[in-house]
């Protein structure tokens, strides 16, 4: 009896993950609630203008091709530099800097107007890393990353002391355009809170 009682009280556990899964999955998917979060962590969007562009790397595939968001992040700024308005670009990050800036200049933007800090691999070395970089270096920074990666990316710029003005554009936001995407950029949001609390945590941001 109490073996049954076990096994009940097992399955009753189990039925109810089950069943807030699947309304998790149901409420990701058929709801805007990805790409509001993603707005949240985004902040403004007035399209910063300034002098310096600096660009956060992502991720990289096989180590000579740039991953998703990376790419996205290299179109952007080829538009951002295009619009005008910049005089130098800085791309950050170990592995992808290089991958990126070639991409900038294959896309119109000039090889030496382009810097390349390339021993940082998270976002607080990025931050750290240009803060030395650019010290002393006058005018209006703007940074450049993805929506869900701007919150984290801009306090851990501030907190190394490089004032930066934001220029988010729409990456997760892009995955939510379709119903198949909206689990994924959850996913990757939920990722991105954990490590908001761990930069929160370890005084980072």
């Amino acid at each position: 009896m109490v073996k049954m009682a076990v096994i009940r009280g097992l399955l009753r556990v189990l039925i109810a993950a089950l069943a807030g899964l699947g309304l998790l999955m149901t409420v990701v998917t058929f709801t805007p609630l990805a790409s509001w979060y993603a707005r949240r962590l985004a902040g403004s969007w007035d399209d910063a203008r300034g002098d310096v562009l600096i660009v956060v790397a992502a991720e990289r595939i096989d180590g000579d091709t740039l991953g998703l968001s990376s790419y996205w992040r290299s179109v952007y700024a080829g538009r951002a530099w295009r619009a005008g308005g910049f005089r130098r670009v800085v791309v950050a990050g170990a592995g992808v800097a290089p991958l990126i800036r070639d991409f900038l200049v294959g896309h119109g933007v000039p090889a030496d107007a382009i810097t390349l800090e390339e021993a940082s691999t998270s976002t607080r070395e990025n931050a750290l890393n240009v803060a030395r970089l650019l010290s002393g270096t006058p005018g209006t920074k703007v940074l450049l990353t993805s929506d869900y990666h701007m919150f984290r990316a801009r306090q851990a710029f501030r907190k190394a002391g490089l004032d930066v003005r934001p220029r988010p554009f729409p990456d997760a936001i892009k995955q939510c355009n379709h119903y198949i995407g909206r689990w994924p950029a959850f996913a990757g949001l939920v990722v991105e809170s954990g490590k908001i609390v761990y930069y929160f945590w370890r005084g980072w941001i």
